[in-house]
């Protein structure tokens, strides 16, 4: 007979929170949203690696490129590059990521001085760069030539089939540094001569990086960057049970500073040998997160399995199916509840922290605030980053609304079958997931600030200035259909959206 619950599963939907007491110094500017990333021993290290803000991007082809990881980097978050491509192409993005360097940038967009404007254009394009260096062999680190920029050509007065040599501004007129320079240095150069770009060369006049204007003013105003010990901003990236033995290798010498499993169910022996390989080959050098579960049972197998942080969720995320297709789920709130309740138990027990990511079931911004006070340490977002223009996904026109374009990583547009942890099994014959759009929703770091401070708010509504402070003291209400259609505009003719109604849908 079938082991039944006593209680049903409930959504982030079904719960509030209820006030605390606010001190006079406990203001939205005041709270620290930092949060440990992979497993620790509490009280006796720091955690090695942490997060500046709790909000990491889902691994997925819709979600989280090379674009998307230097962006949440910048505000505190990190990407986990997906996994549905080559092992060279994940290992390549995870290299640009790595080169970026807080404002030093290998471009994606070189030229070679026997293409032509017709190339530039292409280019131009594609990438959306005004600025685009020249190479000896249009490598992004050959020997430097020149630059083409916006001032170089006019479309209106010259042919395409013109080349790049012919137009663009040569290596003796420009102003270039030595790699080693500092980005303060650069800045320096950049201001004194006027520049809007600055080239970083070697010491064989190879070109090494791009230094702009525009990405030190960046720079100086997030203060919440997630950079390394070598000032490089941090990513994650997504692998499977399948070709970890390739794909970990490459990752890693890409400079990939956490990994974790991307699987539709994480309660499997699939995902233990691929820990414990990660471990026999790197030892604890490597971090790895593995998911995803939504009991007790499970988190405790992957945390005995050595998992560095632990993944909640089944059926959830707004694009997944399998509670429909396959009767496997449970309510994301009540997942949350129970697994952080078996992460502090394991914690008294051994003297390890294994931190926790509530990934799916996250509809409004305050869903957010619902799942930290419920003991997730972080939470994975994938709808709420598809909507950006820094997510690799199309920007289109849908009945005269600008949409971007969603697809979940168990559709068949993604045909991402590595993702399921079947004992070798290379194909299914059902899909776990939809194609669709999701309101386009302008910048990321504009609609960041806009979450990052209703968090800060709520906590400060419940008298905490720390995420650990706030599940010590959030006091936690299930309400009922009622009260949810009570919480929102009602009983009222809205003349437009404010915006402060603004969400994740």
């Amino acid at each position: 007979m079938a082991f039944y619950f006593d209680e049903p599963s409930r959504t982030f939907n079904e719960y509030l929170l209820v006030p605390g007491h606010t001190p006079a110094d406990c203001v939205p500017a005041a709270v620290s949203l930092k949060t440990p990333l992979v497993k620790y021993r509490k009280g006796q290290e720091e955690c090695p690696l942490t997060l500046n803000v709790p909000m990491v991007s889902a691994i997925m082809a819709a979600v989280s490129d090379d674009k998307m990881a230097v962006a949440l980097a910048t505000e505190g978050g990190l990407s986990f590059i997906y996994g549905n491509q080559s092992i060279e192409d994940e290992a390549a993005m995870v290299a640009r990521v790595k080169d970026y360097k807080a404002g030093f940038v290998t471009s994606d967009a070189n030229l070679s001085p026997e293409m032509t404007l017709a190339d530039v254009v292409e280019l131009h394009e594609k990438f959306g760069h005004s600025t685009m260096p020249v190479t000896a062999d249009g490598s992004a680190h050959g020997k430097l030539l020149g630059i083409v920029t916006e001032r170089d050509y006019r479309l209106s007065r010259m042919s395409l089939d013109e080349r790049v040599a012919d137009f663009m501004t040569p290596r003796e007129k420009l102003v270039v540094a030595q790699d080693g320079t500092t980005l303060k240095v650069a800045n320096d150069i950049i201001w004194d001569h006027k520049l809007n770009s600055l080239p970083i060369v070697d010491a064989n006049d190879c070109l090494v990086a791009l230094v702009f204007r525009k990405d030190y003013d960046s720079h100086k105003s997030n203060p919440d960057e997630m950079l390394d010990a070598h000032k490089r901003y941090m990513v994650g990236a997504g692998i499977n049970s399948r070709d970890y033995a390739e794909r970990v290798p490459a990752l890693v010498n890409a400079g990939a500073d956490v990994l974790c499993i991307d699987s539709s169910e994480g309660y499997s022996d699939w995902q233990k040998l691929t820990i414990q390989w990660v471990r026999e080959h790197y030892g604890d050098a490597v971090k790895i997160g593995a998911g995803n579960v939504v009991d007790a049972e499970g988190f405790r197998f992957l945390a005995e399995a050595g998992a560095d942080f632990v993944k909640i969720g089944i059926g959830g995320g707004s694009i997944c199916i399998t509670r429909e297709t396959k009767g496997i789920g449970r309510g994301q709130a009540t997942a949350t509840i129970e697994v952080a309740k078996a992460r502090d138990e394991y914690f008294r027990e051994t003297g390890i922290y294994v931190p926790i990511c509530s990934d799916g079931g996250i509809v409004y911004d305050h869903h957010i605030s619902l799942a930290l006070a419920m003991g997730a340490d972080f939470v994975m977002l994938g709808r709420y980053f598809a909507r950006f223009d820094e997510s690799p996904s199309a920007k289109v026109m849908v009945n005269g609304t600008y949409m971007k374009e969603y697809w979940g990583e168990g559709s068949a547009r993604a045909r991402n079958w590595g993702r399921y942890d079947l004992g070798g099994k290379k194909s299914l014959s059902f899909e776990e997931g939809v194609d669709s759009y999701v309101p386009y929703a302008g910048s990321l770091k504009d609609n960041m600030a806009i979450t990052l401070l209703k968090l800060k708010s709520t906590m400060c509504n419940c008298g905490a200035l720390t995420i650990p402070e706030f599940q010590d003291k959030a006091k936690l209400t299930l309400v009922s259909a009622t009260s949810i259609v009570e919480g929102g505009a009602h009983d009222v003719l809205l003349k437009d959206k404010a915006p402060y109604a603004s969400n994740t849908r």
